[in-house]
């Protein structure tokens, strides 16, 4: 096992099989975290990016089963901040010393590629990078916000297994899913992708896969956290979320892409009071504070009890700070372009 992992770490290749092999077997937690660790180090170094999150909307018209936002949720608030506060909070971030803003919100039917322009050139004068979070988009749409200021772009493709997407995601398009993904490298955007880890009926070979998935795409940023079910879902039954296997799908993607941005997301802190530290110790080089404000920062309910979901944007980012000295981290002064984009 231990020769394994060092082959992956000098590689950066392993086998579907390889793979499902090292995500079965237990004994193999330690020796892999720490090898996506010193591999993390080596290619991307000690530094962590932050970058501020906004969730602009809650409001989103698909029916994804493990996802609070999802349109028959009648039991959440609804919100959709005005273009005027986006912006407003972009220049809150400069503030509060962040050079990247992500914008994140439910695939709200206002927010049109009109809207977004005159938002995003506003934000842009700010010196700030942009990453987009919007869902699936036309290859025109994605074209037209590119030009218009954004940099980045995240869409989890949340499982490889089409025949677990399209029964999880009811109404959407395994091959649009893909499509989406390719048209927004296509367009040289940095492009960010991920998945759920442990949602019912998901396999170790189909989480293999997915990690095979990430290498092919050549993402430039992976990001994928423990799946915790929503009680207002339909998967409100489903097992207990538990760190480990995201951890391990998470330090397996480092070893076999190397050089790329891996956040350690709220879900892992959720799941565990220090999951974002033990993911920043296992192969995450990121962190995303949510710099959302009032009630909006609360109604932004993906899953129940997402950490830090009560604390000020100023406090979150000193608790954080604090952590990363704590583990020799300290925070990176760029934007934290993917390294082969140099």
């Amino acid at each position: 096992m231990v020769p394994l992992i060092e082959r992956a770490v000098q590689t950066h290749q392993l086998t579907e099989d390889e793979l499902l092999f090292l995500l079965q077997s237990p004994q193999a937690d330690g020796p892999l975290f720490a090898a996506a660790d010193r591999v993390r180090r080596h290619y991307v170094g000690d530094e962590v990016h932050l970058r501020a999150l906004i969730e602009f909307s809650n409001i989103c018209p698909n029916q994804c089963l493990y996802c609070g936002l999802r349109a028959p949720n009648t039991r959440l608030a609804r919100y959709r901040l005005t273009p005027q506060q986006i912006v407003a909070l972009a220049q809150k971030a400069v503030q509060y010393g962040y050079k990247t803003v992500v914008l994140q919100g439910g695939e709200d039917p206002f927010f049109t590629v009109e809207v977004w322009t005159p938002i995003l050139q506003q934000i842009k004068a700010l010196g700030l990078v942009i990453t987009l979070s919007l869902g699936e988009r036309p290859s025109e749409d994605y074209r037209a916000l590119k030009q218009a200021g954004a940099d980045r772009y995240l869409l989890r493709i949340e499982t490889t297994d089409k025949a677990l997407y399209e029964k999880y995601n009811p109404g959407m398009c395994f091959e649009n899913r893909l499509r989406c993904l390719r048209d927004l490298k296509a367009l040289e955007y940095e492009t960010g992708t991920g998945v759920l880890v442990g949602l019912p009926g998901q396999t170790l070979r189909s989480l293999a896969r997915d990690i095979l998935y990430f290498k092919e795409l050549d993402a430039d940023m992976v990001g994928l956290g423990p799946f915790i079910p929503n009680p207002d879902t339909p998967l409100q039954d489903a097992p207990a979320p538990q760190l480990a296997p995201a951890l391990k799908v998470m330090a397996l993607t480092r070893l076999l892409l190397p050089d790329i941005n891996i956040p350690a997301t709220t879900a892992m802190e959720t799941v565990a009071p220090d999951g974002r530290i033990q993911a920043l110790q296992s192969g995450a080089n990121v962190v995303m504070p949510n710099i959302t404000e009032g009630e909006a920062r609360l109604n932004y309910a993906l899953y129940p009890g997402k950490a830090c979901a009560g604390e000020s944007p100023t406090r979150c980012r000193g608790c954080l700070e604090n952590k990363l000295r704590a583990i020799g981290r300290s925070v990176s002064q760029g934007s934290g372009w993917h390294t082969r984009k140099l």
